[in-house]
């Protein structure tokens, strides 16, 4: 896990730097050491032999390409994104924009099966179904993973992160990207493509390609992110004595993508970091994605675990809701790092910590 050779484009750094990857399939032990210090030095891992059925990955993969080849007028029946629904390349409340088309929803199957109507009118009971599959599927990789890293840490209790999302409260969320192919990726010079709902967009460029979704952190806990064989998502390390250098990530669509999230780097005192992470859409072909985003219920309090104070590590972030962390969220632009509202005051000697509902 050590940073390679970068190599210049434009103003950025790109590097083709090997990613830490995980097999669920090793010793858990050894998984679980290796799992932490993957989320220690990049915030991000590659987990294989998840142990997710390639059966309801495919049927998840189908009904997101079902929904986005709708027509437009049929697509926007399921938005506008307040935040939760459909949207087309705009990204938040706060301007930021993407070269991208999107669906969000609550993890909750309730608001699923209500939410199908919108979404898959001719059958909202098939596609509900397949939906609640996969986000049970994919949080019982969460909570295992979460367990493990309860378990890297050698924390006492090893299930205070994922009886977080176990929670019925629980506030975690399943977006589907889909990112259209760009015609200027196979000739040199293209000044414009064609937007998800028709008509022209600006070029974005960086580092010689289009930014589909710009940088950012997850506010999360944990996201598990799975795409179709088509590159986009680049990881930021910070390792670099210049501020880092963008890791493009290969696509690889048997495979899961963990990526550690603002809540979870808060509640380790900074010992796991919340990597920033882009997507770019820079392919001649479309680049489809699906994320679930592992979060806790509004009213759970965050802060830092008692066993990630010490005397050479200090508490580092004050307690917060995740409630209050969303409404600072949703206050700022993409790129914020909203963690430094949420720094601990030197002078503020309360030792309150621990996660409580």
């Amino acid at each position: 896990m050590v940073i390679a050779s970068v190599t210049a484009e434009s103003n950025e750094r790109i590097s083709t730097l090997e990613y830490p990857v995980v097999d669920l399939s090793w010793k858990r032990g050894r998984a679980a050491e290796l799992l932490v210090r993957a989320c220690e030095e990049f915030g991000f891992v590659k987990v294989v032999n998840h142990g997710v059925p390639r059966s309801d990955i495919a049927k998840m993969e189908a009904e997101g390409a079902r929904f986005f080849a709708l027509p437009p007028c049929e697509k926007q029946k399921a938005g506008p994104p307040t935040p939760l629904g459909y949207g087309i390349r705009s990204i938040g409340f706060n301007g930021d924009m993407g070269e991208l088309e999107y669906l969000l929803l609550h993890s909750n199957p309730s608001y699923i099966s209500q939410k199908a109507k919108t979404i898959c009118r001719k059958d909202p009971i098939h596609f509900s179904g397949v939906v609640n599959e996969y986000v049970k599927q994919v949080r019982q990789l969460a909570c295992q993973l979460l367990d493990m890293v309860g378990e890297g840490l050698g924390l006492q209790d090893t299930r205070v992160f994922s009886r977080l999302l176990q929670d019925s409260e629980n506030d975690s969320l399943v977006r589907l990207n889909h990112y259209p192919p760009w015609p200027g990726s196979d000739r040199a010079g293209g000044d414009a493509d064609r937007d998800p709902a028709g008509g022209k967009s600006r070029d974005k460029r960086s580092g010689g390609g289009r930014i589909g979704f710009g940088e950012h952190s997850d506010p999360q806990i944990l996201s598990i992110l799975r795409s179709n064989d088509v590159d986009g998502l680049q990881i930021l390390s910070a390792q670099a004595d210049d501020g880092g250098v963008w890791i493009p990530v290969p696509a690889d669509p048997v495979a899961f993508y963990v990526i550690v999230g603002d809540a979870l780097q808060a509640m380790t005192n900074g010992r796991l970091v919340s990597v920033r992470h882009r997507a770019m859409a820079n392919s001649c072909r479309p680049r489809t994605s699906t994320v679930f985003f592992g979060a806790p219920s509004p009213g759970t309090r965050i802060t830092p675990l008692p066993q990630m104070i010490k005397p050479d590590a200090p508490r580092r972030y004050k307690s917060f809701t995740w409630a209050e962390y969303k409404k600072a969220m949703y206050s700022l632009r993409l790129g914020h790092n909203r963690l430094d509202l949420f720094l601990a005051d030197p002078d503020d000697h309360d030792q309150e910590s621990g996660i409580s509902n």
